[in-house]
């Protein structure tokens, strides 16, 4: 048995609390062995002035958007999308989300993310993508009805269901995968039924955007006499593997009925700030005992993919969205960005503890915005940033050490997505 282990440091623990620890890891079943004083292994990670924590989880991603990051800014969402997004993304070819996606990974690398979740097209190219840098993934590919032919539109979800068969467990098990009909506006209820029986037949589950905006909620309510998620639950959406993007705008019987059948939330707060869509009840779906990830959503509308960001903002409007300076507090804002998210995702990650996945992540705390130590759980949540991470480890696996990827080429990648990006606008016409 090959072993690592990261010594010196200071541990994040399950319980919120944190110790002063080594981590042992099997390198061969990326699996934690131990966490304890004094631990040796045949490889050693240097942790020292340094707290040990749980790979970051991004749970709702367009990853290969890197690509539009910066395009279109300071829009509404839905003329955001119809505008200014949609047409350029009609101009996609797969090498250009080969090349997003490479970026975004690098990107979620150095920002100590080890796990996302990403809905897109051509999501083989992407598969191939988190198979090189050596990151942990849900994928699927997103299903629009919206502007398409009844045929086209019924072959987009088969196609959702077709990938998701196709590539669960790929890159040594690191990949799993999901059906991901777009949105309940965006897909219409009779393929939204054939996305649900789709996933159930194939044993995966469903993701998909949901009370996003007002916009969203109100025509399903004034159509179907019930509030979206009600609606959903009717069409087999809504059950305890499902998770959804944003929920933005719910009301208390959609949140009892989110606890009730186990379905996930991903919160995205940048992305909600950013196009006005809202704040998300978080602090209530907490209470309720709903599992709560954390989001960047993609980089067109955030427009980075560092969690370290996502926890801040979640923190901080939570507390506006609940009028409340306590809610939303920094142990919850991490527990969303790691367990939580873990959770929804269905990977049994974020934690570190004898038996979950080796992915972890080393925060360096010799820096002056992190400088006094009152409290390193307070430190990750409001003043740490993607930039202090020092190692990044994803399935036992060093990906990056002493800020140097180790599985990607940083100057080529950098340049292959550049070079795309442009040429995809030039397509485009933009």
């Amino acid at each position: 048995m090959a072993t690592l282990a990261i010594q010196g440091g200071r541990v994040l623990r399950p319980d919120a609390s944190v110790v002063e620890a080594d981590v042992l890891v099997d390198r061969g079943a990326g699996e934690i062995l131990e966490v304890d004083a004094n631990l040796g292994g045949d490889e050693t990670l240097d942790a020292s002035d340094g707290l040990v924590i749980p790979g970051l989880v991004n749970a709702h991603t367009h990853v290969a958007m890197t690509l539009l990051r910066g395009h279109a800014d300071d829009k509404p969402l839905e003329s955001w999308l119809r505008e200014d997004i949609w047409p350029v993304e009609a101009a996609l070819d797969p090498e250009d989300v080969e090349a997003g996606a490479e970026l975004g990974l690098l990107e979620m690398i150095r920002s100590g993310t080890t796990t996302f979740a990403d809905m897109y097209f051509e999501i083989d190219r992407t598969a191939a993508a988190v198979e090189r840098a050596g990151l942990r993934a849900v994928l699927g590919h997103g299903a629009i009805a919206a502007g398409k032919a009844e045929e086209a539109a019924r072959a987009d979800v088969e196609e959702s269901v077709e990938m998701a068969r196709k590539l669960d467990g790929a890159a040594d098990g690191r990949i799993g995968t999901a059906v991901m009909p777009h949105s309940l506006t965006t897909v219409t209820p009779d393929l939204l039924e054939l996305a649900a029986e789709g996933a159930l037949d194939a044993g995966v589950p469903v993701h998909y955007h949901a009370n996003e905006t007002v916009d969203e909620v109100a025509p399903i309510v004034e159509e179907r006499g019930e509030r979206p998620l009600e609606w959903a639950r009717d069409l087999g959406l809504c059950t305890g593997s499902d998770f959804l993007a944003h929920g933005v705008h719910l009301d208390e019987g959609e949140i009892d009925l989110l606890a009730e059948t186990g379905t996930g939330v991903v919160h995205c707060p940048a992305s909600n700030m950013k196009l006005a869509s809202g704040m998300a009840p978080v602090q209530r779906l907490l209470d309720a005992g709903v599992s709560v990830g954390l989001g960047t959503d993609g980089a067109a509308s955030n427009n980075d993919l560092d969690l370290f960001d996502e926890m801040r903002d979640a923190a901080m409007l939570g507390k506006l969205a609940a009028d409340d300076a306590s809610a939303v507090a920094a142990p919850d804002a991490v527990g969303m960005a790691t367990a939580g998210g873990a959770d929804v995702l269905g990977v049994d990650a974020g934690r570190i503890e004898a038996g979950a996945a080796a992915d972890l992540a080393v925060v360096a705390l010799d820096s002056p915005h992190l400088t006094p130590r009152h409290d390193l759980v307070s430190h990750l949540a409001y003043a740490a940033r993607g930039s202090d991470v020092r190692h990044t480890v994803c399935d036992g696996r060093v990906v990056m050490r002493d800020r140097e990827v180790l599985t990607l080429d940083e100057e080529r990648v950098m340049a292959r997505a550049s070079e795309r990006a442009a040429a995809l606008l030039d397509r485009a016409g933009v």
